[in-house]
C-alpha cells in the first residue's frame, strides 16, 4: 500500500456532541453514526456525500478544551514525529496505538497549530 501523506480524516472534539452533530447536520447535511465504546461517544460521518474526507465528533466529556483537527495518513508515525521535530515542530501527544492497531500522534507546527498523523492498522 502506498501512502501519499494525504489529509484523510478530521475530528471535532466537544463536550456538547449533540449540539455539534445538530450544527454540522443542519449546516452541511451530514449524518452521523455512533461508533463509540465504553460510554465514550464517537460519531463518524462521511461528510460531503463521498466527495470529501471522513471525520467524527468526539465527546470530550468536559476534559480539556474543544478542538478541531485534521489528520494526515503517513507510512510511519514515529518517523513523522522525528521529522516534525527536526522541522521545528513539537510532539504534543506521543505515538500511541489503539486496540485495533491504528497508530497516531498529535503534533504542533512552529506556529502552534495542532495536526494529527496516523497509520492505519496493518492489513490482515
Amino acid at each position: 500500500m502506498t501512502i501519499s501523506n494525504a489529509v484523510t480524516w478530521f475530528e471535532v472534539g466537544t463536550e456538547q456532541p449533540d449540539e455539534a452533530q445538530r450544527f454540522y447536520g443542519d449546516l452541511f447535511g451530514w449524518s452521523f453514526t455512533e461508533e463509540g465504546a465504553g460510554g465514550a461517544s464517537y460519531r463518524t460521518t462521511e461528510g460531503g456525500a463521498g466527495e470529501g474526507i471522513g471525520g467524527a465528533i468526539r465527546d470530550t466529556g468536559g476534559v480539556g478544551p474543544n478542538y478541531a483537527i485534521f489528520y494526515v495518513q503517513v507510512a510511519d508515525v514515529a518517523q513523522t514525529c522525528q521529522r516534525a521535530e527536526a522541522a521545528g515542530g513539537k510532539v504534543l501527544v506521543p505515538v500511541k496505538t489503539n486496540g485495533n492497531g491504528l497508530t497516531l500522534a498529535h503534533l504542533l507546527d512552529p506556529a502552534g497549530n495542532h495536526v494529527g498523523v496516523f497509520a492505519p492498522p496493518p492489513a490482515a
